[in-house]
């Protein structure tokens, strides 16, 4: 047993910490990226983009996000990719959320009435520029609660890619625990992590919710 003062204990884990908030950063992008094309697809005219697009989300809001990342990091190699944990986590992560940030702003533009692509048509605004002037502005911010309040799932569900051998806080916690054989100080640490960074995402998402509400 190696011998691990609780600061030196904790100043690991902080330090595994920018790990775990970089991955959540990089995915929320990736899938904000990936969401919107997504998004554009779910309300096309046209039927086969439509079709393909709730396939799309059903595939990866109704598989565990586990499965998605062993598929990421197992399965690409055998296709002929190398590829690390780090770009699997990135990867599977940007696919998860991209469906689920989807989803949200679709529920934002059907939560629109219809006159609002009625203004945008009677000003002889074409498709693509009623989405980009009128309606996704609206969706976006009808959908800001519900859209940080997937962050923080996304935040959590970082932890998954200690499995793939990513070394973010968890997998950096589990060696620690192994080195200190000391779960209860090592992984209470975790889980006040994991609430700081979590907790006041939460209050912010409360606090839309109650704007929306009053308005």
């Amino acid at each position: 047993m190696i011998e691990f003062t609780f600061w030196d204990i904790l100043r690991n884990l902080v330090f595994a910490t920018r790990w775990t908030v970089l991955l959540s950063i990089a995915a929320f992008v990736g899938g904000g990226v990936v969401g919107i094309a997504i998004l554009f697809l779910r309300i096309s005219k046209t039927k086969w983009m439509r079709r393909f697009a709730s396939g799309y989300i059903a595939l990866f809001q109704g598989t565990p996000l586990l499965m998605q990342l062993f598929l990421m990091f197992f399965g690409l190699p055998m296709l002929g990719f190398r590829i690390e944990p780090w770009t699997a986590a990135v990867l599977g992560l940007t696919f998860f959320a991209s469906a689920y940030l989807a989803e949200i702003w679709r529920s934002g533009v059907d939560a629109l009435p219809r006159g609002q692509w009625d203004a945008g048509a009677s000003l002889g605004l074409h498709y693509v520029q009623e989405l980009r002037l009128i309606i996704l502005p609206q969706a976006f911010a009808i959908t800001r609660a519900p859209v940080v309040g997937f962050l923080v799932q996304l935040i959590k569900a970082t932890a998954l890619t200690s499995i793939i051998g990513f070394e973010e806080l968890l997998r950096t916690s589990n060696a620690i625990n192994n080195a200190t054989f000391e779960p209860f100080t090592v992984y209470g640490l975790v889980a006040l992590i994991f609430f700081v960074l979590c907790y006041p995402l939460t209050q912010y998402a409360r606090s839309l919710e109650a704007r929306a509400a009053a308005r």
